[in-house]
């Protein structure tokens, strides 16, 4: 509908007042935010035309039920529900594989960031397949990948019977070689799992998206020639879509000089996906576990909660094989490391409640 409104993102927390840019939306009431700021929790404009306004009032009531845990009167249930079934589908904005191929041709070199179990790998595979006709090269990245794996190495030559040594173009010469006739997708999956820095090497001064191609274009020194060629530039055919899992914490974060140089897309759980499914215990499942990590556990925990695919079933069976062998032991190793903090307690009644679901088939987690 268009309604201006902020909302706080801890209710309990009554030393935040509401912030000067929410503040300026709402001319005229500067009285009650001075009186009332560190109490308000949620500001929306009302709208002068009935209907909307009685929807703006009625969320606003639907999610103060919800907070403070007030029964719902029967007569209203369907409604109250249909509101937050559609409130759970939008608190995570899913980008469509459009928007991210007309984000790869603007920006270049885009990174597809997110959970484990989102999508983020399969969207980079289909974008391959739709928009470049099936033209690219995948790899993955790991501790063991070096700047000879992916810029230019040596390689001895197995077939001499003396030891001598060949050039190995690494990926991504192949990537550019291919890429100089026809749009080429050089797909990088788990991009943060590598020192990149080392992986890089000179060649991160390549990755400019305004100075690909032409007389702009930027150019580095090989250290060892290849096919003739001594020095290194990218084409304006190549793309480069890039891989991150955000959940690992046993991962650094990416070097500031090398997220410069490209474009984040955020890939979260998408809660359509699961309901489409048509297996109403999944979605169920689903909700309960992103009510944890959306309510109560502290804002870069949100990185940690279990994609949509893992809840993508056939039929009950399949998810309590699901529940009993990959989210809940999942969910114990979040608990083990402390990774939610204060939403410890919430989380632990849930993971109990998805194990209740498993054994009414007579089983045990």
């Amino acid at each position: 509908m268009g309604v201006e409104n902020w909302v706080k993102h801890d209710p309990s927390a009554l030393g935040t007042s509401v912030p000067k840019t929410a503040r300026d939306k709402y001319p005229g009431f500067e009285h009650v935010f001075k009186r009332y700021g560190a109490e308000l929790y949620a500001c929306a404009v009302v709208p002068r035309e009935l209907d909307a306004a009685r929807a703006v009032v009625q969320a606003f009531l639907d999610l103060y039920a919800f907070e403070r845990g007030w029964q719902v009167m029967r007569a209203y249930e369907p409604e109250y529900d249909a509101f937050h079934a559609k409130l759970r589908d939008d608190i995570f904005a899913v980008p469509s594989i459009d928007e991210v191929h007309q984000l790869l041709r603007s920006r270049r070199f885009v990174v597809l960031q997110g959970p484990p179990g989102t999508g983020k790998t399969r969207m980079a595979d289909e974008i391959r397949r739709q928009f470049f006709g099936g033209r690219g090269l995948t790899v993955q990245f790991h501790p063991a990948v070096t700047y000879e794996d992916f810029v230019v190495g040596l390689s001895p030559d197995a077939k001499e019977r003396t030891l001598r040594f060949d050039v190995r173009p690494g990926w991504l010469l192949e990537a550019a070689r291919a890429a100089k006739d026809a749009p080429f997708l050089f797909v990088i999956d788990e991009i943060n799992r590598a020192d990149l820095g080392r992986v890089l090497g000179e060649a991160i001064y390549l990755f400019e998206p305004t100075e690909i191609g032409g007389e702009r274009a930027r150019r580095v020194h090989l250290p060892h020639p290849v096919h003739g060629d001594t020095e290194l530039s990218l084409p304006t055919n190549l793309y480069v879509l890039a891989t991150m899992n955000t959940a690992d914490r046993s991962i650094a974060s990416m070097d500031l000089a090398v997220r410069r140089r490209f474009a984040f897309v955020t890939l979260p759980p998408e809660r359509a996906a699961v309901a489409a499914r048509g297996v109403q215990a999944a979605t169920s499942a689903f909700d309960l576990v992103a009510e944890v990590f959306v309510e109560h556990a502290p804002g870069d925990a949100l990185q940690l909660m279990p994609g949509h695919a893992y809840f993508l079933v056939k039929n009950e069976d399949e998810l309590r094989d699901r529940l009993r062998f990959e989210i809940i032991p999942l969910l114990d190793e979040y608990l083990q490391q402390g990774l939610l903090g204060p939403g410890a307690h919430e989380l632990y009644a849930v993971r109990d409640a998805l194990e209740d679901t498993v054994r009414a088939d007579g089983k045990s987690a």
